[in-house]
């Protein structure tokens, strides 16, 4: 027996829903246009960014100045295994930073959200092991505009970065 093509139409045509299932459907459509992924890409950078930004200038003094409390916070609650202290708190302070910026400006996001999102898992595992359900929020965020990138309204668009 011959099976059409995937292209050919359905054999038997399907009546539009009615009742409770048609106008689920209509809502469904309705929040689908409403809600763009230009819209999703552009909020979820700009939420990302927002918190690891202000996590950033939590570890610094006047423009760019990294507090010693930051350093006592590396030495003292965030010890990682692999890094000095002081290293990372460099490291983390200037990548929050900068990912915050290029996520805000949707400015290479998928590199960005990516290194944010290394940063989260280093949080998770080392750091903060029982705020996974904060971290899983962040790291939903961050996994679409890496799978989706950064949208219509971003530099990386402008520039044809994909």
């Amino acid at each position: 027996m011959n099976t059409p093509p995937s292209s050919a139409p359905h054999p038997l045509p399907i009546a539009p829903a009615t009742g409770p299932r048609g106008w689920l459907a209509r809502l469904a459509r309705a929040a689908a246009w409403l809600t763009p992924h230009s819209l999703l890409a552009l909020v979820n950078r700009v939420a990302i960014g927002a918190i690891f930004w202000q996590s950033a200038r939590t570890k610094v003094e006047g423009w760019f100045t990294i507090s010693d409390s930051a350093y006592a916070l590396f030495r003292e609650e965030y010890q990682l295994p692999w890094l000095p202290p002081e290293l990372a708190a460099q490291l983390a302070t200037v990548a929050e930073h900068g990912f915050a910026v290029l996520l805000v400006l949707g400015l290479f996001t998928r590199l960005s959200a990516l290194g944010l999102l290394g940063m989260t898992l280093v949080i998770q595992v080392f750091v903060y092991p029982d705020a996974w359900p904060t971290h899983l929020s962040w790291a939903g965020l961050m996994l679409y505009l890496v799978g989706r990138g950064a949208g219509a309204v971003s530099l990386d668009r402008v520039l044809g970065i994909r």
